[in-house]
């Protein structure tokens, strides 16, 4: 299945604390950025979540961001760990549990953690890219963002 080009499928999250979990079609009417993350990875800890964190803080009238924690590759941490951790991190976006360990990853073909997908304001997947390379996978991630909302850098 591909995803590009498609709405997104329904997500399985299950909440980390006592927020909500949204429905994609609430982020309709601007880009709404993924981030699928994993507490146990460095890439994640020390560049994926903060590179969320900055398109918040710098664009988040333009852009809605949403964390989901999925333990595909290790060991499953509680509720209390994941938001102590994002705590830590100063995280600015909501974050939310994948349900049964990996379930919306898979069915959004996530390769790894950490996995992007960005939907335009429509619903639609524009890009997926695995990876937190800062000269790589941050910076097409960085481009796509500034293409979709008109932000002039």
């Amino acid at each position: 299945m591909e995803i590009l080009n498609n709405e997104i499928q329904p997500w399985h999250l299950e909440s980390v604390g006592s927020d909500k979990v949204p429905n994609p079609s609430d982020f309709r009417g601007k880009p709404l950025l993924i981030l699928f993350f994993y507490l146990g990875c460095p890439g994640c800890t020390g560049r994926a979540i903060p590179f969320a964190n900055r398109m918040v803080y710098e664009h988040g009238e333009r852009i809605s961001v949403l964390g989901i924690h999925s333990n595909f590759e290790g060991p499953e941490y509680s509720d209390e760990e994941i938001a102590g951790k994002l705590q830590s991190l100063h995280a600015r976006f909501p974050f939310f549990r994948d349900s049964g360990l990996a379930t919306t990853f898979h069915d959004y073909q996530a390769a790894g953690t950490p996995h992007w997908i960005l939907l335009d304001k429509e619903g639609k997947v524009i890009r997926s890219i695995f990876g937190s390379d800062p000269d790589r996978a941050l910076l097409r991630l960085d481009y796509a963002i500034i293409e979709e909302t008109g932000i002039v850098p």
